[in-house]
């Protein structure tokens, strides 16, 4: 081999090298930025926490009572499953063949001070009829909705309510 094809193989492998190079800082900038939006769309979906002083079971009754004074039907859950979810009825969408409904899901857990964690998604949920009769549903998590702080302070009213009947009931 001559001094010119030694040095034509050095730069074939220099130059493979440096693809390699490249296509790996590339592989971990794509993996950086899928989490990076998989981790945006997590926060989004995460929803609404509070925490309220009463057992499971009595939030669990006031979640519920909220929900129904929000105007939602409750598909399912119960106390024991701390969980509920509930959905608008089915409303009018923003062209003639769609429809609108809100979808409402409440996670219940127990905290270590004998209270409740209360977690709430609300999501939107939006069905078009396309030209060939096929009926598309999206469902998109509600953000910046005053509803949220309705839900809350409802279900906080609806504590304090079953704490006046339960003093009521106890003779207080």
């Amino acid at each position: 081999m001559s001094a010119e094809g030694n040095t034509a193989a050095m730069k074939r492998i220099v130059s493979c090298l440096a693809v390699l190079v490249l296509a790996l800082a590339g592989c971990e900038s794509i993996s950086e930025a899928t989490n990076s939006v998989r981790g945006k769309l997590a926060a989004r979906e995460e929803g609404r926490s509070r925490n309220y002083a009463a057992p499971q079971r009595v939030t669990y009754q006031a979640v519920r009572t909220t929900a129904e004074r929000m105007g939602y039907r409750i598909l399912r859950g119960g106390a024991a499953q701390g969980f509920l979810e509930a959905v608008t009825t089915v409303g009018r969408g923003e062209s003639n063949r769609s429809a609108r409904q809100i979808s409402m899901k409440v996670d219940l857990r127990s905290t270590l001070d004998e209270g409740t964690a209360v977690q709430i998604r609300l999501a939107e949920v939006l069905e078009t009829e396309s030209a060939t009769r096929a009926v598309l549903a999206t469902e998109t998590p509600l953000q910046g909705t005053p509803q949220y702080e309705v839900f809350f302070r409802g279900v906080q009213q609806a504590l304090d309510e079953q704490g006046a009947v339960e003093d009521r009931a106890a003779g207080k």
